[in-house]
Parts: C-alpha cells; sequence; structure tokens
C-alpha cells in the first residue's frame, strides 16, 4: 500500500459519517470555510485518514482510528513523515505518535478525551440561572478576547467562528464573565465540536460555564445532529460538568507538538 492524497469531499464525508463521534473534526473540516486549508491522507479505500489543517500559527496534523485501526494508522503515521511539515501540532489516537519519534522531537501535552453529546436532553432541561446566555457575534469580539487573556491564555480560537453565530456568552453587570463556542461547525455535514469554554476566576463554580454550554447545545440542536468536545483527561471538573450535560466519552488521544530532528550531514 501506498500513501494517497484524497480530494472527494463526498467520499470523504461518507467515510467520515460512519463514525461520526469519533470523527467529528473531520467532518466539520469539510464545511466550505474549512475545507481550503485541509490536506487529507490515507493508505487504502477504507483505513484511516489523515487531517493536516493549516489554520493558525502552526498546522494541526489529526489522526484518529478505533483500536481495531491501530496498526493501520500507525502505518498511515509512518508513511506520512517524509511529507510532513517541520513543526506542526498533532492529535493522534493510539500509538501513531510514537511512530514519529524517530524523525520528530515530541514535546507532549498530555491526554484529552473526545466526548460526544448522547443525552440531548440533558441541555434541554439545564436551567439557566441568574446567567441567561445569550449570542455572541464580531462586535463582541475585543470584549471576548479580553476574558481570554484573562481566564483562557494560550486558547486556540479562529475569530472567523463567531461568524457561525454559534457562540454563547454569559454577563455579570454587563461584563462577559463566560462563553462556550465552537472550534467546527457545519449545518451541511450536520456537527458542530464545542471549544473555548471558559469562566473568569472569579465566577466559577456558579453554574456559567455550564449554563453557556447547556444553551449552546440547544441552539446547535436545531441544525446539526452530532454534538462533541475534546478536554483534558485530567480535568476532572470539566469532564464532571459534561458528564453532566449529557456527554459520554468516546475515545482518548494524545495531544502533542512535534519539532523535526536536525537531518545529520553528510562527511
Amino acid at each position: 500500500m501506498t500513501l494517497s492524497s484524497l480530494h472527494d469531499r463526498s467520499a470523504l464525508a461518507e467515510r467520515f459519517g460512519r463514525d461520526p463521534a469519533m470523527h467529528l473534526m473531520e467532518l466539520g473540516d469539510l464545511d466550505d470555510l474549512l475545507w481550503p486549508h485541509t490536506s487529507w491522507y490515507t493508505m487504502s479505500h477504507d483505513g484511516p485518514v489523515a487531517l493536516l489543517y493549516t489554520v493558525g500559527d502552526q498546522p494541526t496534523l489529526l489522526a484518529f482510528s478505533r483500536p481495531g485501526q491501530a496498526a493501520e494508522l500507525e502505518e498511515l503515521a509512518r508513511a506520512l513523515s517524509p511529507v510532513l511539515p517541520r513543526r506542526f501540532f498533532g492529535h493522534l489516537t493510539g500509538s501513531a505518535g510514537k511512530v514519529l519519534e524517530s524523525a520528530y522531537a515530541v514535546r507532549p501535552h498530555g491526554t484529552m478525551v473526545r466526548m460526544a453529546l448522547t443525552d440531548p436532553d440533558r441541555p434541554a432541561r439545564h436551567p439557566d440561572g441568574p446567567w441567561r446566555p445569550a449570542p455572541l457575534g464580531r462586535a463582541d469580539l475585543a470584549e471576548l478576547l479580553e476574558l481570554f487573556a484573562e481566564a483562557y491564555p494560550g486558547n486556540w480560537f479562529d475569530h472567523r467562528m463567531l461568524d457561525t453565530g454559534q457562540y454563547m456568552g454569559a454577563r455579570l453587570d454587563g461584563r462577559l464573565v463566560a462563553v462556550a463556542g465552537v472550534h467546527v461547525y457545519s449545518a451541511a455535514t450536520r456537527v458542530a465540536a464545542i471549544g473555548n469554554v471558559t469562566t473568569l476566576p472569579e465566577v466559577r463554580g456558579q453554574g456559567a460555564a455550564g449554563s453557556c454550554v447547556a444553551a449552546l447545545c440547544r441552539q446547535l440542536g436545531r441544525t446539526v445532529d452530532h454534538i462533541g468536545l475534546n478536554v483534558r483527561a485530567d480535568n476532572t471538573t470539566a469532564v464532571g460538568l459534561y458528564r453532566g450535560l449529557g456527554f459520554s466519552e468516546v475515545a482518548e488521544f494524545t495531544e502533542a507538538t512535534f519539532t523535526a530532528l536536525p537531518q545529520p550531514t553528510a562527511d
């Protein structure tokens, strides 16, 4: 088998649609907004697919498979090594990341959990409490960036996702104190991946983030069938919050930065 590049969006949608909870990000990246920034690779017509996404300061490699295809994913990672960028951010299941260690220095960022909304009645019943989350748009960008700088420094945020209308914020005395948004959203493939969820430290533990996530899930449910998110496995508070809102674990994966090792020079 040899490495192949894929270009047929409908074929990719059909492929990922067999396991949408596992492949939320890939399905979302087929949307018109994100598709031009993607490259797709595989070793076989029904094997794992790797996505290289080039938005932001450095590319992101996404390579997920169920345990039954772990060996095929490792083979794909091995074949990809010569064509990958010199530096990239990776989300990989199983031992696919270890395969790249012969060519890359790896800086791990921890184990992540993919979760999917399996009980949509939970966010439907979740009370807003005093927060009453409301949609955010471009006019709220400056205030949103202030919130991220204080409560979630270093987060990955694509400004364009505000234009989807899928960001919900909560305010206290007029000040934005909590938010829940999306990393990907596609009404065409009917998937969304929640992200950029945070709360100002002084109001944490008071239900603001949960209210924003619940309100966002209710809104997303009008246009998508599959909602998921990624969360650090060791963030037990967040994992508990999402379980309480009807999310269940789908898979674990590693998150790391890969930097190409110096190549030996000829004598």
